[in-house]
């Protein structure tokens, strides 16, 4: 029972390691459960870390996160890092204030608590419903700032992949023209000609 009461906060610090805030993240996401489903999970409270094996599914109100396998480590002030690995990791979280859903992926995502950074490295994408998608070897992204850069990779270009950076931008849909308002009548000007003396 004891071991029980000391891993629940490092099963939450888990959970809550691995928000990658995605562009304009949905903050309700925040407030709701955290569920973790694995097929194996051990915990060292010594080094307050916990790692989830097989097939890790962690989902946060529209936060999806699918791995083969989530490490979590909580630091001395209480911050969470983790690292997923899969082939590959994946996430999806829809955007604060609209329909649209961010999709990522890599085979190692690396999530730091303190500096609200997410970084994807090896094969990496982003993609937006927009139809916005970029691609790379190594992408970061700072969610205080809404900051993001992408790399091609050596390693890519030594394994025979192809290490450029890829990227499609949509064009932004522009609202409809708004009709102009009708024209007011106005009497026309008066043609006769002023008499002469």
């Amino acid at each position: 029972m004891r071991r029980n009461r000391t891993l629940a906060p490092l099963v939450f610090a888990a959970a809550a390691v691995l928000l990658p805030a995605a562009a304009h993240a949905d903050r309700a996401d925040r407030d709701k459960p955290v569920n973790i489903e694995s097929d194996r999970m051990t915990a060292d409270d010594t080094k307050k870390t916990a790692t989830f094996e097989g097939s890790v599914v962690l989902t946060q109100g529209t936060l999806m996160i699918q791995a083969d396998r989530i490490v979590v480590r909580q630091d001395e002030s209480g911050f969470q890092h983790g690292v997923a690995y899969g082939n590959p990791a994946k996430f999806r979280q829809k955007r604060e204030g609209t329909d649209e859903f961010v999709d990522g992926q890599a085979l190692r995502l690396e999530y730091d608590g303190r500096a609200e950074r997410v970084e994807f490295f090896d094969d990496a994408r982003l993609h937006r419903d927009s139809g916005d998608d970029i691609r790379g070897n190594y992408i970061s992204y700072d969610a205080k700032t809404e900051f993001f850069t992408v790399n091609s990779g050596t390693q890519a270009a030594k394994a025979g992949r192809d290490s450029r950076v890829r990227a499609t931008i949509m064009p932004k849909k522009s609202e409809p023209a708004k009709p102009a308002p009708p024209l007011g009548l106005k009497p026309a000007p008066s043609t006769a000609k002023p008499e002469q003396q």
